[in-house]
């Protein structure tokens, strides 16, 4: 195997000597790294997204055979889905945004040799089953988070397989593109997935590595638009007609759902640090046993949306007539997420947090007794306020939600709830959830 790398090495060293004009040959050397990192995350980011859907309606199908298999499916995937992670891969757990927050942080020459346990094949595979096994138990999380690791774990193996006499490209670049090209891949958002590199992730200027950044989203998305189809992730809510006033109720829920995300930011926080303290893996188990069967309990006796990702919350308050949501639901639809994400298995927050969102829009939009199209905008702002408390992120936040649905019109809308939820948030917490993650991270990591 290492023969053959090497004689691919030598023959395209040999090709690109014949290259005459030297600029172009640094600028293909500087960009192909880039390239093959994209397709690979657009091709993997497709498949994952199958898999994930493939957990997903395995669950639904054995609920609608026998509801109470899920007081087997949720215990024994919670405690499975740990222990995947804390045996193979312990960095794999939880959402993964958090870990390239850290890997970034590292990309220095005194630090470098740590990011290989952030971002890594092993962590790639485990990333995928552990969050598949969790979903299909029950578990509210999502995948986007997780590809997000994903990508950058390739990125930073595209990185490690160039030889010596290739130019010299920033590893934190690298990582910052394959972030950005993983949550493009995944939402089929390529604005979202820019705004997300510079917004969360960068303290570096754009202008160092934007051309990278930019064919990068481009090419992940085509790949996987090639794959999965040109396709929105959510599709064409109605939103014709609404006047000025409607910005009232935004900010309104906005500051809601800012102050209930921010909470929930607090309660992980808290439930991880409790985890921390269960030193024996029996402790685990039997604290994980105890999530499976709350999960299991509320969905046999009181309601089945606490679990999944809630995707199918989103598409029906948005596009059937059934836009009402019990009050209860975004309690739900928090604590899902609060067990499965502290959980120590893989898994995202970004859909869930959607998700919550939506229902908290969904929720206020009856008591006000808005319009069809009045509560369609009230959810699209909720979900980019309830994700805004959890990322700090108004504007990727608000990038992401109107690449969904192809809602151009409703930019200030959604930036507003943006804003809106970002202020509230502080009244709750200074940081982001990903921002004390990835300090856990650091320090974890740095004590290793």
């Amino acid at each position: 195997m290492k023969k053959l790398a090497r004689y691919i090495r030598k023959i395209l060293k040999n090709s690109f000597d014949n290259i005459r004009n030297e600029r172009l040959k640094q600028n293909l050397l500087q960009a192909i790294p880039f390239w093959i990192g994209s397709v690979i995350t657009g091709l993997i980011a497709v498949l994952y997204a199958q898999l994930f859907a493939f957990g997903e309606h395995i669950l639904n199908k054995i609920l609608g055979w026998h509801l109470w298999m899920i007081f087997i499916l949720a215990p024994s995937g919670f405690v499975l889905s740990w222990w995947l992670v804390k045996k193979y891969a312990p960095f794999a757990r939880g959402s993964g945004i958090p870990q390239v927050m850290a890997a970034v942080e590292l990309a220095n020459p005194r630090d470098n040799h740590l990011i290989q346990k952030l971002l890594s094949f092993r962590i790639l595979f485990i990333k995928i089953i552990s969050s598949f096994v969790l979903v299909t138990s029950g578990g509210a999380i999502g995948r986007e988070g997780p590809t997000i690791q994903i990508a950058g774990s390739v990125f930073r193996k595209v990185y490690e397989y160039l030889p010596g006499w290739w130019p010299k490209i920033s590893k934190k670049n690298m990582i910052l593109t394959g972030a950005a090209a993983g949550l493009s891949a995944a939402f089929n958002t390529p604005l979202g997935g820019i705004v997300f590199a510079v917004e969360e992730l960068s303290k570096t200027h754009i202008n160092y590595f934007k051309t990278a950044l930019f064919t990068a989203v481009i090419i992940a998305g085509l790949t996987a638009q090639t794959l999965a189809g040109s396709y929105l992730y959510l599709g064409y809510p109605k939103t014709q007609g609404v006047t000025l006033w409607i910005m009232f109720p935004i900010i309104f829920v906005s500051g809601i759902a800012g102050i209930l995300s921010s909470q929930l930011s607090v309660a992980m926080l808290k439930i991880s640090r409790l985890k921390k303290k269960l030193k024996t893996d029996f402790s685990n188990i039997i604290f994980l046993l105890i999530c499976g069967l709350v999960v299991a309990t509320i969905a046999y006796f009181i309601n089945r949306d606490i679990l999944g990702s809630g995707k199918d919350i989103i598409e029906r308050v948005l596009f059937t007539d059934n836009k009402t949501e019990a009050w209860y639901v975004p309690i739900l639809r928090m604590l899902g997420p609060a067990m499965a994400f502290t959980s120590g298995g893989a898994g995202g927050i970004f859909a869930p947090a959607l998700s919550t969102g939506a229902s908290i829009g969904s929720v206020f939009a009856d008591i006000m007794n808005l319009t069809d199209n009045e509560t369609n905008v009230l959810i699209l702002a909720g979900m980019v306020a309830f994700l805004t408390g959890i990322t700090r992120a108004p504007f990727t936040s608000a990038i992401l939600v109107l690449e969904m649905t192809d809602r151009h019109s409703l930019i200030f809308h959604l930036m507003l709830a943006g804003m809106m939820s970002s202020i509230f948030s502080l009244l709750v917490s200074r940081h982001s959830l990903y921002e004390e993650l990835k300090v856990n991270f650091l320090r974890e990591i740095r004590k290793n």
